[in-house]
This record gives structure tokens, sequence and C-alpha cells, in this order.
């Protein structure tokens, strides 16, 4: 019988050939740590071990091994070391919609805080729509996110407050946290993170400086009052008139959109109905944006005519012309202490935490004092 070089028979083939061939039989298929194993000429277990680093083996052995993790391109299962605990859980944040600036830096601010932990930031957007929440939320919880971190306000109702808890209840069964960062705070002891910011003051601190420049009539864009962001402002700016001694004007608390075009629309309509105002408290900066516009294309100057302030202080305001008064809301600062509570609240395995950040109002050029 004919023996070739390996020391098999004629009809027999080399393993090695044997193992391409089969490689090339089952295409783009990606490796497995079966497919590891052979080619180093270990076992399973051996791969294993040296992948996980929790186990000695030798230095020959383990050269082998990466080796052929190089050669077939071989990818660690991720979602099956997070189910072992070996990789700490990512960090999702979950928002309506990711164009917007300020709820851009709120994701910066998580991202910049997971990475310093050493955790991977997952970044989802909802559209406003609840049941697309839901199948998020549930998402992540199967992704064995660390902290599930829902940002922007919200209608405050019933059904809201019971979406919350169920929501607080399967992460913690879950080993997760939910995280709430400008959303109002769920009653009962459930497993919750919040992280709000000073609305009310924040809104307060603008209208009374505009009552302090002297201005009386002054026309407040804000939003739905229903929405949780938008009723903490309107608060605050309804306590600066009755700080002031001023009297309620329905003509000029007009709700609306957080938009441009919001903000555009509806002082377009004012002027054209012929309300009378001095200066403009805008929502958002977005909806001054819409204000700045409309009031040029009628012709008024800012503040020479009218007077105009934003809130949340995101960074175009000090480059416009003239450049915003806002209220500074710290974005950033936010989406960082959500992370860190978070993290913290699972290793001291408390119930509740409940922060509020300060905002600060950053006084500039769209003001004008009146005689």
């Amino acid at each position: 019988m004919t023996v070739n070089g390996n020391g098999s028979g004629a009809g027999s083939e080399p393993r090695t050939a044997k193992r391409r061939r089969k490689k090339a039989a089952d295409g783009d298929r990606p490796s497995t740590i079966r497919d590891v194993a052979v080619q180093a000429g270990v076992s399973v277990a051996t791969v294993s071990r040296t992948l996980a680093g929790n186990y000695p083996v030798s230095t020959a052995t383990r050269e082998r091994v990466m080796a052929a993790v190089e050669q077939l391109h071989y990818v660690v299962n991720v979602h099956a070391k997070a189910l072992s605990g070996r990789v700490p859980g990512p960090i999702a944040l979950v928002l309506r919609d990711i164009t917007g600036p300020s709820l851009a830096h709120v994701a910066a601010g998580v991202e910049q805080e997971a990475a310093l932990r050493g955790r991977l930031s997952l970044v989802c957007a909802t559209h406003g729509d609840p049941e697309r929440e839901d199948a998020l939320v549930q998402l992540m919880r199967e992704q064995h996110a660390a902290a599930v971190v829902l940002v922007g306000g919200t209608v405050q109702d019933e059904a809201y407050f019971r979406r919350m808890a169920e929501y607080a209840r399967a992460l913690d069964a879950a080993g997760s946290r939910l995280v709430l960062v400008g959303r109002p705070p769920v009653p009962g002891n459930l497993p919750v993170t919040v992280v709000d910011y000073d609305n009310r003051g924040g809104a307060f601190q603008a209208a009374d400086h505009v009552f302090v420049q002297g201005h009386r009539r002054v026309l407040f864009l804000g939003a739905d009052p229903r929405q949780s962001t938008g009723m903490q402002r309107r608060e605050g700016y309804l306590h600066a008139l009755r700080a002031h001694g001023l009297p309620y004007a329905a003509e000029l608390d007009v709700p609306g959109d957080y938009t441009r075009v919001s903000g555009y629309q509806r002082t377009r309509d004012a002027l054209r109905a012929g309300v009378e105002f001095t200066a403009v408290l805008a929502g958002t900066d977005m909806v001054a944006l819409g204000v700045l516009a409309a009031l040029r294309d009628a012709g008024l100057d800012v503040p020479s005519d009218v007077s105009v302030v934003g809130f949340d202080d995101v960074p175009f305001a000090a480059d416009l012309v003239p450049s915003l008064t806002s209220v500074r809301v710290p974005y950033e600062d936010l989406g960082r202490t959500a992370v860190r509570l978070a993290l913290e609240s699972a290793e001291r395995m408390r119930g509740d935490d409940h922060v509020v950040l300060s905002t600060q109002l950053v006084i500039r050029r769209s003001v004008r004092a009146l005689a």
C-alpha cells in the first residue's frame, strides 16, 4: 500500500485539506468556537478558558488559540458572555427624537459617562410612539442593558405612571435599572432613578428678568400644558406674573409645539391678530428661532421693538444676532448623572433616587430695558 507524506493511505486526504474543503463548503458561515478548537488542535473548553481569561493555560496554548482566532476571524458571542456576567451590560438611551440639539447633549453626556465606566451606550428613538417605547424597553431588557434611560417630557397621566411602574419592575427583575431624565417621578417605592432639572425655576428667572426690565405685555409660547415639561415652565411663568402683581392675559399664553415652525407661526398669528406685546418668552431656543424669523419678516427689530428670551441655551444661542438671552439647562450633566446614579444604585441595591439639577439664566443682548 502506498503511503503519502502525512502517513495516511493513498486514498485518504490530509486533515488540513479536509478542513479547508469543509470551510469552503460552508461558504461565508461565521466561524464558531469549535472551528477555533480544531484549528488550534485543542478542546472547545480550552478555547473558552483562554478567551475568558479565567483559567490558567500555557503560553504556547494561548498563542495557538489566539492565532486560530485571528486566522478564522472568530468573533466572541457577546450576548452569551453577557448572560454569563463576564461583559458589563450597555447603557440604553431611549428618547423621542435624536435630532433635537438639547437631547443630543443628553446623549453626549450618557456616552461620555458610559465610556468612562467601560460601558457601551445604545441610542434609540421612539418618534413619540408609546408602543415603540414599550418594544424598545423590552428589547433592552432582553439585551441585558445595565440601565434604560428614558429622556424627555411626557403627558403625566395614570397611563404614564402605570407604564413606568411596569418598566421599573420588569427591568429590576432582569438586573437592570430604569432611569427617568426630565420626566415625572413615579409614585411608590419603585426601583427608579429620576434625574430632573428645575424647569419652574428657570422659567421664573426668564419671566422675572423681562418684567424687571419694564415689560408688561409678554407673549408666552409654551407647550401643551398636559406635557410635563411644558406644564412646569408655564407654572414658572405664572409664578413670575403673580410675583410682579401682573394680570393674566389669555391671549398672551399660547401653547404649541417646541419647534421652530411652531414658534414662527404663533408669533406671526399673534402679530396678525393685533395682540400687543413687547417681549416673547419662547419655550425653547428652537421656538425662539422661529420667533426671531417671524419678527424679522414683520419688519421688527430685536431687541429695539421686541425682546426675546429662549430656554435651553443650546450652543447656537450665543451666535445669533442679537445673541439670545436663554435659560441654561445642564443637559450633558443630566446624561452623566443618569449613568452614574443608575450604576451606583445597582451596586447599593437602593430602591429610589431622585435628584434635581439647577438651571441658570444667561443674559445676552436680546432683551432691552423699557424706559
